[in-house]
C-alpha cells in the first residue's frame, strides 16, 4: 500500500489510556500528529500496584475523551483517518477489551480497516518511527512489565532470544523503592539515591550470568536487597540515609551488569545476521547508568545505539498507530472478530516465558 496513510492508534493494555494520530507519507518520514496519554497512578497508589478491575473501569470511562482529544490535537476528524490500530494484547484483559471494543465500533461505523497490534510489536517497531532504522536490528525491551531480547527482522517477523523468567527490571526497581520507603515510580527514585551511594558496599547477586543464553531473572536480586536491609535493621535498629543510598547503588549496579552482559551475548548470537543497531525501549532505558553501559557494549560491537525519546519508550498510542501502518502496508488488516488476548507472544516458535509480573502477563 504505497500511499500516505493516517492512522488512529489506541492503547489500553495496562494503566495508561492512550490515543494518537500518526501520518506516514509514501516514501517519507512519518509524523506524530498527536499523542495523548492519561495515566492512572493516583487511582492505584493506595494498593501498591495496578488493580485490573480499577484499570479496566478507568479505561472505559476515559477512552472516548482521550480519542477525541487526540483527533482534535491532530486537526483531523474520523473522515481523515485511513484505519484504526488498536492494542489487542498482551495485557490486562479488561483494559485490552476496552480499547478493542471502541476500535471495532469506530471502524464499523466509518467503514474503516481495523488493525490489531501486539503491544510488544509497538515497542519493537518504535525505532523505525523515530530513527528510521532498517531491518534487522536487535531490540531490548526493558520496562515495568516486560524484558525481552528480540531480533526484529520485519514488521511481522520477530525472533526472541531470551527474556526474564520472573520480574521485569522496572518491576524490580519499583519493589526495591517500596522496600526502602522511596516514592513511586521506583526507577527514578532508586537512580537518584544511587547517585550518592557506594555501589561496592553491598555485593548483590547477578542472576543467571553463570548460565548460557539470554534469559534473565530479577526476583532473587530483589530478595537479596530485602535481606540486606533487614540485616541492617537487626544490627542498628534501622537504616541511615547513606545505607539506603548504598543499597540502591548496589542494586542498580547488579541490574546494569546483568543487562550489559546479556546484551553482549545477544549481539554475539545474532552477529551472523548483521543487525543494523541495538535499540532499546521501556522506562528502564532512561536510567543513565544502564544506558551508558549499553552504549559501551554497542561500541565494542561497532553498532549504533538507538533509544527513542522516553515519551515513546513508555506505553503510548503513537507506537500502536505506527505498527498499524507497518502492518497495513503489508496487507495485514484484521477481521473485525479478532480476539483480545491476555498473552500474545511475538515469536510463536519460542517457548513460553515463565512468570507474570505486577504489570501483567508476560508473553
Amino acid at each position: 500500500m504505497d500511499r500516505t496513510l493516517t492512522l488512529l492508534g489506541i492503547e489500553t493494555s495496562c494503566d495508561d489510556t492512550a490515543a494518537a494520530v500518526v501520518r506516514a507519507p509514501a516514501g517519507g518520514r512519518p509524523e506524530i500528529l498527536s499523542s495523548e496519554v492519561l495515566g492512572q497512578t493516583a487511582l492505584h497508589e493506595a494498593y501498591g500496584g495496578v488493580v485490573p478491575e480499577i484499570a479496566a473501569r478507568a479505561h472505559a470511562e476515559r477512552l472516548d475523551g482521550v480519542v477525541a482529544a487526540a483527533l482534535a490535537q491532530a486537526g483531523v476528524g474520523l473522515e481523515g483517518i485511513d484505519a484504526v490500530a488498536v492494542t489487542a494484547g498482551p495485557g490486562l484483559i479488561g483494559g485490552v477489551l476496552s480499547g478493542v471494543m471502541l476500535a471495532r465500533g469506530l471502524t464499523a461505523a466509518r467503514g474503516l480497516p481495523l488493525v490489531a497490534v501486539n503491544h510488544l510489536a509497538g515497542h519493537a517497531l518504535t525505532p523505525r518511527l523515530t530513527d528510521g532504522i532498517s531491518f534487522p536490528y536487535l531490540m531490548l525491551l526493558v520496562s515495568g512489565g516486560h524484558c525481552q531480547f528480540l531480533l526484529v527482522k520485519g514488521a511481522d517477523s520477530f525472533q526472541r532470544l531470551g527474556g526474564t523468567i520472573d520480574d521485569a527490571p522496572g518491576e524490580a526497581f519499583d519493589k526495591t523503592a517500596k522496600l526502602l520507603g522511596l516514592p513511586q515510580p521506583g526507577g527514578p527514585s532508586v537512580e537518584a539515591e544511587a547517585a550518592s551511594g557506594d555501589p561496592d558496599r553491598f555485593r548483590f547477586p547477578r542472576p543467571l550470568l553463570d548460565r548460557e543464553g539470554c534469559d534473565m531473572s530479577f526476583s532473587g536480586l530483589k530478595t537479596a536487597l530485602l535481606r540486606a536491609r533487614d540485616a541492617l535493621v537487626a544490627e542498628k535498629g534501622g537504616i541511615t540515609v547513606q545505607d539506603r543510598r548504598d543499597l540502591c547503588a548496589g542494586f542498580q549496579l547488579a541490574v546494569t551488569e546483568v543487562l550489559a552482559t546479556k546484551t553482549a551475548r545477544a549481539l554475539a548470537a545474532v552477529a551472523d545476521q548483521r543487525p543494523t543497531a541495538l535499540a532499546v525501549a521501556g522506562g528502564v532505558a532512561a536510567n543513565r547508568a544502564i544506558r551508558a553501559r549499553l552504549e559501551t557494549v554497542c561500541a565494542r560491537f561497532g553498532l549504533p545505539f538507538v533509544a527513542p525519546p522516553l515519551r515513546l519508550c513508555t506505553d503510548n498510542a503513537a507506537m500502536i498507530a505506527w505498527a498499524g501502518i507497518e502492518r497495513l502496508r503489508l496487507g495485514l488488516a484484521t477481521p473485525a472478530d479478532f480476539p483480545a488476548r491476555p498473552r500474545w507472544p511475538l515469536d510463536q516458535a519460542a517457548p513460553a516465558l515463565l512468570g507474570s509480573g505486577r504489570k501483567g502477563a508476560k508473553a
